[in-house]
């Protein structure tokens, strides 16, 4: 049985350059690449960072069943297809959904025992700083979209409790490091399998550090971040 992975992530929070990391380490490991009707942003392309479809096109797919989950995004569309899964099991590999709380919800709704990872940028502060270097990439000029993407990032932080792991990427390396760990610790207990090398156990303590019960208290500073940018007075 395949082990689906749930990652999520505000926009901004380098989750992409973690997801990359991870797939170029770990085996086994199928990607979703989720279906949109947004247009395609900077270097972006069909069937890498999205399929890029009409919005006639993901609305008969709604009607004829084809995804596992689709939420309606700043009047976008995105949706995971179920073919993914399928293929996935029939070839004897793991999931990875990289999908936003949204669809995250639905699918812990669909899938008891799926595996959910939320990533969380250090700061809010350091989160804006991200989110203006991609917007100048994507020669996205406009002050408004970023106060929005930090604005839903907000919100969709709250949603951390719902999630197994966490994981503040601040170190890239050392965040990829941790990515993996899970990964493949969560595939050693779904084999049934416990550490058999000292490599291994490193792994599952690793792991096991990114727990949400083990990582409440010391993320209650991004939190707190977050809410005292939200409530500042204006200068």
């Amino acid at each position: 049985m395949s082990t689906v992975f749930i990652i999520s992530a505000p926009s901004g929070s380098g989750k992409s350059t973690l997801v990359n990391g991870l797939r170029q380490t770990v085996p086994d490991l199928d990607f979703s690449v989720s279906y949109t009707t947004r247009a395609p942003r900077g270097s972006e392309l069909d069937g890498r960072e999205y399929f890029y479809i009409s919005r006639t096109e993901f609305e008969r797919m709604i009607v004829s069943g084809e995804f596992l989950e689709y939420a309606e995004v700043f009047g976008n569309y995105y949706g995971t297809a179920r073919r993914f899964l399928r293929e996935a099991q029939e070839k004897g590999h793991d999931l990875l959904l990289d999908i936003d709380v949204q669809g995250a919800s639905q699918m812990q709704e669909k899938l008891k025992e799926a595996v959910s990872i939320f990533i969380l940028p250090p700061s809010r502060r350091e989160l804006e700083l991200r989110l203006r270097r991609r917007s100048q990439a994507e020669n996205v000029r406009s002050e408004a979209i970023i106060q929005r993407r930090l604005h839903t990032a907000s919100q969709e932080i709250e949603k951390y409790r719902e999630y197994d792991y966490i994981l503040v990427n601040d170190r890239l390396e050392e965040s990829i490091d941790r990515l993996i760990a899970i990964v493949l610790s969560e595939r050693m207990q779904h084999q049934g399998r416990t550490p058999a090398t000292a490599e291994e156990q490193l792994r599952f303590e690793l792991a096991g550090q990114c727990r949400l019960e083990r990582m409440r208290a010391s993320i209650q500073n991004i939190l707190a971040s977050f809410a005292a940018e939200c409530t500042a007075p204006e200068s």
